[in-house]
């Protein structure tokens, strides 16, 4: 049986909150449900109060969410005859656990275990248009409504189905662990019901979803679905995959950033390599298809190749940031106002690497008339187009298969991997396993744009009047699909909102939707301004959010010292949001904030809302010398955080124990790009080479001690938590770090400017694999 479930009046003011929807029950011999969220779009959107910043009105969240609503229907929740439900979800796994959460939302509804849901990834599926794009730290938001009206519309159907033969009234009959039960102890499965509760013609029907104090599932915590896949090793990405005939393959870069191939000189001789089956040249450097990876980084090794220039010859760190430095934006506030208080600060972010631990890789099987591509994809379906339009294929003849990746950090948002797998199978006529090497990724891959943030506040007798930030960024590339929701949604957003974004280019407006400072500052401005297009870049994990909070969070602690109080309790002074001074609140009292310290240590505070929520981080830092110069086998050391404590408001949590996963997770990146993790532009090339130049967050970095409190707030929606955990981490070890050392940051990492490692060579772009590795562990 197929289902489909419509709400009346989905309005994001009243959210989709509602418990009374109308759906279908679609046709056909097995039992599928489904959810439209459609009807009733274009109510009239509450009144714009004075005063808001444009999140407090219409966020990301929103717009995300708008963009999916009208292929809602489409997503279906199918009963098995075993008693199972399955569902496609059209999202990406990539680590963040919403498989489990997903199967715990249908169990809810089903009145069924989460081990009785068998989640899987969708393929690309054009008719779901902007519903099958995972990002944002919007699954769950999105999501969250339609499948539970699919999965309400199933178990309805399923109890009518039983009440025909049980012989009586649906109300009357009872469900538990996926068995419903009459009155007088009769009792039936779903497996037994699910052929009969199939319906041979579409038909429309009424749903009541369950009240919030009646669920048993959600809210319980659990372990991930995947966990103990994952920890044993046995958990399957694309590089387990067996395609027949898809053999290693890897590509020969060039030495500066996006340089491309001229000639390969010695192809005859790479030809006659051990296992070498395969050589071509395509856009981004010379393919070699090989009987093992070792064979292949054995022939790129060996590669005399010609090379075209980069798109950033010459260019540097300093170069880039000199380049900034002239586009930034003017402030509006005239320097040293007349009797005002004046705070100024300045801060510069470097390029940072967003590869994930799983290297880029995709299989790709490439015909005169079809392609099928296995890979881990955030945007499928635009990776479909691309490949088919590279292939000079139509959409229905390229095949997506989308595959649970090993982490994400925005990289899989883009499909370059794929592309490129496609490229060198058609140019080839084999199957290829295309697999970046680890020097790749820092090398040629995303990064997150290096960055300036500029900030001056102005105070007056104990008030804030004015507090203006400007950030100036390279360019961060959306064309992963991200701007094509926005060019279709905007005008889905309040008036005032879109007069307000109107205009704006895809950054600009991207930043505009999720920049929110909940502070009552008088007049609060937020801007961004992008420069330089010449770099690889992407929405690394919570794009613009991780420098902005760290830049204002610092300049809230000069602004608390300037007028002699606490960081904390200027902070509650001036807090505007209940739920962000909540978080704030226990974070404060659970990490006792103000406790004495030695010397060389101290404590520090920080908030970010976004995501429908808010969250809030203290941290303790050890700055002393006896830390900082720790010795350490093949480490980077430096200051050490001791201990952290969070607290997160993330609305209606699913499972409790992933959201403080995504915390912990969250915390270790915004750790690292506080203190460690950059990459170093040189003569129009990164030096970065894999994990051991790339200093992310390592076992001894992380603080001993570690707490997570979620703050419940009473609302019965999701929020977002992918990336939530972030911004005010990144911020907290910042301003710890200050106030440790006496001395504020201005730029970030705060160990960029010491190159800790001997960059690998450019030519060759590999370094040989390892023949000794067990003379390493330790």
């Amino acid at each position: 049986m197929s289902v489909q479930a419509q709400a009346v009046d989905p309005t994001p003011a009243a959210g989709l909150s509602r418990r009374s929807f109308v759906g279908w029950v679609l046709g056909g011999a097995t039992l599928v449900t489904a959810a439209d969220l459609t009807l009733g779009r274009g109510v009239a959107r509450a009144s714009v109060p004075s005063g808001p910043q444009v999140p407090e009105l219409y966020d990301l969240e929103d717009l995300q969410t708008d963009a999916a609503l009208p292929t809602s229907q489409l997503i279906t929740v199918t009963m098995n005859d075993d008693g199972t439900a399955s569902f496609e979800l059209p999202r990406m796994e990539v680590g963040q656990g919403i498989t489990t959460s997903t199967a715990m939302i249908i169990a809810e509804e089903l009145d069924i275990d989460p081990g009785q849901v068998k989640v899987g990834l969708a393929p690309a599926r054009p008719e779901l248009i902007f519903n099958q794009l995972t990002g944002g730290s919007n699954t769950t938001v999105s999501t969250y409504t339609p499948i539970r009206v699919a999965a309400a519309i199933a178990k309805g159907a399923l109890l009518d189905a039983a009440a025909a033969e049980l012989g009586y009234a649906a109300d009357q009959l009872t469900t538990r662990a996926g068995v419903v039960s009459a009155p007088d102890g009769s009792s039936l499965t779903y497996g037994e019901l699910a052929s009969k509760a199939a319906s041979p013609r579409t038909k429309q029907v009424d749903v009541e979803l369950k009240k919030a104090g009646d669920f048993s599932v959600i809210g319980t915590a659990r372990n991930r679905d995947d966990a103990l896949l994952a920890v044993t090793g046995r958990k399957k990405f694309i590089q387990d995959l067996h395609v027949k005939g898809a053999l290693p393959t890897m590509v020969c870069r060039p030495p500066t950033l996006n340089g491309s191939p001229k000639k390969l000189r010695n192809k005859k001789k790479i030809l006659r390599m051990p296992g070498v089956k395969n050589v071509a040249i395509v856009d981004t450097g010379v393919a070699v298809r090989a009987k093992t990876f070792g064979q292949c980084i054995d022939a790129i090794r060996a590669m005399d190749v010609v090379w075209n220039p980069g798109s950033v010859e010459g260019e540097s760190d300093r170069t880039i940031m000199a380049r900034l430095k002239k586009a930034e934006l003017p402030l509006a506030v005239p320097d040293v106002p007349v009797l005002a208080d004046q705070v100024d600060t300045d801060f510069e972010f470097m390029f940072r690497s967003s590869a994930a631990l799983e290297p880029n890789g995709a299989i790709a099987d490439v015909r005169d008339d079809r392609a099928t591509i296995w890979a881990g994809l955030k945007v499928p379906i635009l990776a479909q187009e691309n490949i088919a339009k590279e292939l000079g294929m139509s959409i229905d003849q390229v095949t997506v298969n989308v595959i649970t990746g090993g982490g994400s950090f925005g990289h899989k948002l883009f499909s370059d991997h794929a592309i490129e797998a496609a490229k060198i199978s058609k140019k080839m006529g084999k199957p290829v396993k295309l697999m970046w090497h680890r020097a790749d990724e820092p090398r040629q891959g995303r990064l997150h744009p290096m960055a300036t943030s500029r900030i001056r506040a102005t105070m007056l007798a104990g008030e804030v009047l004015t507090f203006e930030q400007r950030n100036t960024s390279v360019v961060t590339d959306f064309s992963h699909g991200l701007g094509e929701i926005i060019t279709s949604t905007i005008d889905e957003a309040p008036t005032e909102v879109g007069r307000t974004l109107g205009g704006l280019g895809f950054s600009e407006t991207i930043f505009t939707l999720t920049q929110e400072l909940p502070y009552d500052f008088g007049v609060v401005t937020q801007l961004l301004n992008e420069t330089d297009d010449r770099f690889n870049t992407g929405s690394m994990r919570n794009i613009y959010s991780p420098d902005t909070a760290v830049a204002a969070e610092l300049t809230i602690d000069q602004m608390a010292a300037k007028m002699g109080k606490d960081p904390l309790e200027f902070r509650l002074a001036f807090l505007k949001d209940d739920r962000t001074k909540a978080v704030l609140e226990k974070v404060a009292k659970e990490g006792n904030w103000g406790r004495t310290m030695p010397k060389g240590m101290a404590q520090g505070i920080a908030i970010h809302k976004e995501y429908k929520g808010s969250t809030a981080c203290l941290v303790e830092i050890d700055c002393r010398p006896r830390t900082v110069d720790r010795d350490i086998y093949h480490a980077v050391t430096g200051p050490r955080v001791t201990k952290a404590v969070f607290a997160v408001d993330a609305g209606l949590v699913i499972n409790p124990r992933g959201l403080e996963a995504q915390m912990m997770g969250g915390f270790s990146d915004g750790l690292a790009l506080t203190l460690t993790s950059s990459c170093h532009l040189r003569n129009g090339h990164f030096l970065e080479a894999s994990w051991d130049n790339y200093f992310y967050t390592r076992q001894w970095n992380i603080p001993p001690e570690f707490e997570c409190h979620i703050v419940d707030s009473g609302t019965d929606q999701p929020g977002g938590a992918g990336e939530a955990g972030v911004p005010s981490s990144a911020a907290a070890v910042a301003c710890a770090y200050a106030r440790a050392t006496g001395t504020m940051p201005k730029r970030f990492p705060i160990n960029h400017d010491e190159l800790s490692f001997k960059p690998k060579s450019f030519v060759p772009p590999v370094p040989q694999s390892p023949r000794d590795g067990l003379k390493y562990t330790y």
